[in-house]
């Protein structure tokens, strides 16, 4: 059996690691600083972390300029795998990205616009290097809707059929962010993580919620996840990478535990 990832997620607004609530955004006032972005992927990389996803949420051109020297720094020291998303809209800056170090990029609002992007990406890099973030609130009972530009616009696009296509585009990886749940750890989304889960062919990595070790058990076993994201349980230090691993072990969830570095 595959073993489940755990993937700590770092918000960088301006070469600062951030976190906020339900997507708080800088400009509300609504995200709370946490500190260097290089600094907190080493002591997750120390901690045993099986991937590290970075999210450039500044969408500027200092922002790109920095996010560009935070990865660069990150990969020198850390030898687990970097994902990057925020602002990507070209084949050209996935290159960029990659070139600075990361090994898969994560693309949103971007392939909304220009689904064909999914597949250019997939064509140029490889489809292993191309993950999917979706962006999914509840609207009804039994209906998630996806939204783009950080959770703030409405695309009328269903959360499921969305995540299907990307994956017949050449997607190797879908991140489910659940809207509602972010940042309130209350548990993730279970029911549209194993929705999503069982109409792809690929890695579904759920994101939004975790509260307590029970929520990432709950969702790679009834959500059916293949990897659990997480920020504040980390980043405010109720957990290590290596508790949750630790736990999901004594619930006969495979993971890869290995001693963690000082």
């Amino acid at each position: 059996m595959l073993t489940k990832r755990v993937i700590p997620c770092l918000d960088v607004h301006d070469g600062k690691v951030t976190r906020g609530v339900q997507f708080g955004r800088a400009e509300d006032g609504g995200l709370r600083n946490v500190g260097d972005p290089v600094e907190l992927a080493l002591r997750y990389n120390n901690q045993g972390a099986d991937e590290m996803v970075f999210f450039d949420i500044t969408a500027s051109a200092h922002g790109r300029s920095s996010m560009i020297d935070v990865i660069e720094r990150t990969a020198s020291q850390c030898f687990m795998p970097l994902t990057v998303g925020g602002g990507i809209r070209s084949v050209d800056d996935m290159r960029t990205m990659l070139q600075a170090g990361a090994d898969k990029i994560s693309i949103n609002s971007s392939a909304l616009n220009d689904p064909a992007l999914i597949a250019a990406g997939a064509e140029r890099f490889g489809s292993q290097c191309i993950v999917l973030s979706i962006d999914a609130k509840r609207v009804s009972p039994d209906r998630w809707e996806v939204f783009s530009h950080g959770g703030r616009k409405a695309t009328g696009l269903d959360a499921v059929e969305w995540a299907v296509q990307a994956w017949k585009l050449g997607a190797g990886e879908v991140v489910l962010n659940s809207i509602d749940a972010d940042g309130t750890k209350a548990g993730y989304d279970c029911l549209i993580t194993r929705r999503i889960s069982e109409s792809v062919g690929v890695p579904v990595v759920a994101s939004g919620g975790a509260g307590k070790l029970e929520h990432m058990a709950e969702v790679l076993l009834e959500g059916k996840a293949d990897a659990v994201l997480a920020a504040s349980v980390f980043h405010f230090g109720q957990y290590t990478v290596g508790d949750v691993k630790s736990y999901l072990a004594t619930q006969g969830i495979p993971v890869r535990l290995r001693e963690q570095v000082a």
